[in-house]
């Protein structure tokens, strides 16, 4: 019912029996999960929530229930990383059994412990987490090629035999015969090829990048999105953007492409900049169009350099779109195919730097790894707005964190490390005493005072500054040592056994400037 509130809509489920004392119970559990989700006004019509708030409203009416299986389809689809987190540890504790179709790796991993794969109409089950599923998939790959192979020899062989064969044969020969049909459809079957990289060489970008000077942006007298908010993006830069819903992470990427104009401040961009933007909201297609017509009134071709191109068809084979359905008209395409359809024609528009918004929502595994490897290799700019954790750990080397009301931090890395900086700095704080307020001393100034560096905590800071660029450059000279293939086995084994270790170093060092610089 559109007019039925949501304490309605989720109280009706948790009312339908029980004693008062257990009704109760569930009332507050209901009121608990919906707050945890971020639904605040209980009262208000269903109808009145986006569609996003609807869904979650839904699974929230799915774990009050607390039922015996729980079947969830896609649950981490329009739920912020908070949001996430938390229904993370909602479904790993207690005696629940889940069934659950996700593309989160990270939210897989942390809650399931069996994976099954439904791959030629074949189910396939790997007791383990998504690390383990990779590495048994390729296996089981690896064995059936081998076997394809095998059978694809002794299919020629056998197929001599049948052709000098008369036609009247004894019992053996139609044993024989009836082997070969089988050992034909072996031979005959086609099996996943591992996609080759597309290294691109041709992408140019200039030196200036852009500047985001000052930008101020609220909407109405009450969200603030950005406060005076200063930042000179680099060249070959590849950030995160991670936050909660309405922090303002999808209003950033459109004052940076002036689809919506700041209050004050402005974006300074550099002349070479080409941008392709991939938003949330997908691209209106002519449904009686053909896929491979789509992209071909892009492009015929694109070209990745040195030589190379790939056509408009080799482009889409390689985000998984058949020949056959590359012959097919887009109304017959799903969803999330529409959506790699979407990636496909940003892509072939040959831009230096891509700006992504929740470019994983709707989008299968194998089609995320081979966009991972894209961006990887991109040698281009990278912006990335998303809650798929295992993508932004993947493709992004720092972070933008929005806090809300304005307030936004730079985080020198990947979305783990910031969250285990994070845990980190929760831990100093609960360690830290609390000491009681005592009232001040006439004489005593009455403003707040704020804890400043030490003497010593400067003198420390400045030397891990030193310390974190000589370590960046003893990490980039190693780096070009190893893939120069000059050295000797002994260099190469010592220089392999010091890089993750200068990493791990470089990781403490960069930590504890981190610390030191939030203070004042």
């Amino acid at each position: 019912d559109p007019d039925e509130s949501v304490l309605s809509a989720c109280f009706r489920t948790a009312l339908e029996d029980g004693s008062h004392a257990e009704r109760e119970e569930k009332q507050l559990k209901a009121k608990q999960i919906l707050t945890k989700l971020k639904i605040k006004d209980l009262d208000q019509p269903m109808r009145e929530l986006s569609g996003g708030q609807q869904k979650r409203v839904a699974l929230a009416n799915v774990l009050i229930t607390e039922p015996d299986l729980l079947i969830l389809d896609e649950p981490t689809n329009h739920l912020d990383l908070e949001m996430i987190e938390w229904l993370e540890g909602f479904l790993s504790r207690g005696n629940k059994t889940l069934l659950m179709v996700t593309h989160d790796r990270f939210f897989l991993d942390r809650v399931c412990n069996i994976i099954m794969e439904l791959d030629d109409q074949t189910i396939y089950t790997y007791r383990g987490n998504y690390a383990y599923y990779l590495e048994k998939r390729q296996e089981r790959i690896d064995n059936r090629r081998a076997e394809i192979a095998r059978a694809n020899n002794l299919y020629r062989r056998e197929l001599e035999w049948m052709r000098r064969q008369p036609q009247a044969r004894g019992h053996k020969a139609r044993y024989r015969e009836e082997a070969f049909a089988d050992l034909e459809r072996i031979a005959k079957q086609r099996i996943e090829e591992r996609q080759m990289r597309l290294r691109r060489s041709n992408v140019y970008i200039g030196s200036k990048i852009f500047e985001c000077q000052y930008v101020s942006k609220t909407f109405g007298d009450q969200v603030t999105i950005l406060r005076d908010f200063y930042y000179n993006f680099a060249r070959y830069e590849k950030m995160g953007i991670v936050g909660n819903n309405g922090t303002g992470k999808s209003t950033f990427i459109k004052l940076l492409l002036g689809i919506e104009r700041p209050d004050n401040g402005k974006f300074d961009i550099g002349e070479t900049v080409r941008f392709g933007y991939f938003s949330q909201e997908g691209l209106t297609f002519n449904d009686q169009q053909k896929v491979i017509d789509v992209v071909r009134d892009i492009a015929e071709y694109i070209d990745l350099g040195s030589g190379r191109h790939l056509t408009a068809s080799q482009f889409l084979q390689h985000f998984l779109f058949t020949p056959e359905q590359q012959h097919n008209y887009v109304y017959k395409l799903s969803g999330g195919e529409k959506r790699k359809l979407y990636l496909c024609t940003v892509l072939m528009r040959n831009p230096n730097f891509l700006v992504l918004d929740e470019p994983t929502n709707d989008l299968d595994i194998q089609t995320l790894q081979i966009l991972e490897e894209y961006l990887q290799d991109f040698p281009g700019c990278v912006i990335v707005v998303s809650h798929d954790r295992y993508f932004m750990d993947k493709v992004v080397d720092h972070l933008l964190v929005f806090q809300g009301e304005g307030v936004i931090n730079d985080f020198p890395g990947n979305y783990t490390q910031y969250r285990q900086w994070t845990a980190l700095q929760s831990k100093d704080e609960e360690k830290t005493p609390k000491k009681k307020t005592a009232t001040p001393a006439p004489e005593k100034s009455n403003g707040t005072r704020q804890r400043r560096l030490t003497f010593k905590e400067k003198r420390e800071m400045e030397q891990l500054e030193h310390e974190i660029e000589a370590l960046e450059k003893e990490q980039q000279t190693l780096e070009a040592e190893l893939c120069s293939g000059k050295l000797s086995v002994e260099e190469l084994t010592a220089k392999s056994i010091r890089l993750p270790k200068l990493k791990e170093e470089l990781d403490e060092k960069s930590m504890r400037w981190l610390e030191l610089s939030e203070i004042p």
